[in-house]
């Protein structure tokens, strides 16, 4: 049986893909493992790219951008996995990584994951270190849970101003030392090591999520399931993070939308009703100052174009 699938989805992060797919088949040990690529109908020239340099992969060029748990879906079939258990399962790898585009993998942190993971049976998901380009930690990759009173805190600024709180800090574990192995709610699906037998249980990505929220949701179901989540911070993995969204409108939008279905399909139901319109209140009102935020910044940066433009005509 293959050790590991691991799929990446790619949308216009060509040469981030590229350095990518060089770590991966650089990795070292006696992993067996099998990729898959699925181009999201990127525009950048990915799918030739893949096809010329990376032969050895597994290339689906969707026609359509379905989105992050689509795309990851599509690869998870692909490579055998099922949307419930079935007898096809036994089939699929031990092991499925779903791994971000904008990732650098060292050359022994596949093979160190899955030590990880298999010297834990109850091990069901885990995920590695995340750094950013200039060293810092992506806060990310170690979450709780986004229940009301985890988001309350979030929303109204507390996690930032006490840190290094149990209580208020508990949204990106700020107050837990980043170098320590820890049990907790959920890593991020840039890097997340999920055991094939915790997918057969719970089944795949929901896709009513269209990025953000859907590792959220995968870490909820397999925990529920009997599963844990672990932090291992002895495996660190380079993530640019954002590049293909950190300039898209649709992405913020889906970031706040995404906090409104995990909400809604998690905790409503025990929430009582004046907590429940406060939580959609308050979603909805963060998400549309983000959105005017994010316009008001974008025509500020216009007006000097514009102004120099209006100089030079009438010059």
């Amino acid at each position: 049986m293959l050790d590991l699938a691991i799929i990446i989805v790619n949308y216009n992060t060509c040469a981030l893909l590229r350095d990518c797919l060089n770590s991966v088949f650089a990795s070292e040990g006696d992993t067996s493992y099998r990729v898959c690529v699925v181009d999201n109908a990127s525009a950048d020239g990915s799918v030739d790219m893949v096809r010329r340099e990376f032969p050895q992969v597994d290339l689906i060029a969707s026609p359509v951008n379905g989105g992050y748990p689509y795309g990851n879906n599509v690869g998870l079939r692909h490579l055998g996995f099922h949307d419930q258990a079935t007898g096809g399962v036994s089939m699929a790898p031990r092991f499925a990584l779903l791994l971000n585009p904008d990732t650098i993998v060292p050359p022994t942190a596949l093979a160190d994951m899955l030590a990880f993971c298999e010297a834990r049976p109850d091990c069901g998901v885990a995920g590695p270190k995340l750094l950013r380009p200039d060293g810092s930690l992506d806060l990310a990759c170690r979450r709780s849970f986004p229940t009301p009173a985890v988001s309350f805190y979030r929303m109204v600024g507390l996690s930032k101003l006490f840190p290094r709180s149990p209580h208020f800090g508990r949204y990106n574990l700020t107050y837990l030392s980043p170098d320590v192995v820890t049990e907790l709610d959920s890593v991020v699906g840039a890097f997340m090591l999920v055991r094939g037998a915790a997918i057969a249980q719970v089944g795949l990505l929901d896709e009513t999520f269209f990025m953000y929220g859907e590792d959220l949701d995968w870490a909820f179901r397999i925990k529920e399931a009997g599963w844990k989540v672990w932090y291992n911070p002895a495996v660190t993995v380079l993530h640019y993070k954002e590049a293909a969204s950190q300039h898209s409108d649709k992405a913020r939008h889906e970031f706040y939308r995404a906090m409104a279905i995990f909400y809604r399909k998690h905790y409503a139901a025990q929430t009582a009703w004046p907590i429940h319109i406060l939580v959609l209140g308050g979603i909805t009102l963060r998400g549309a100052l983000a959105m005017a935020g994010r316009r008001f910044k974008a025509w500020r940066q216009r007006r000097p174009h514009a102004a120099r433009t209006s100089e030079q005509a009438g010059a």
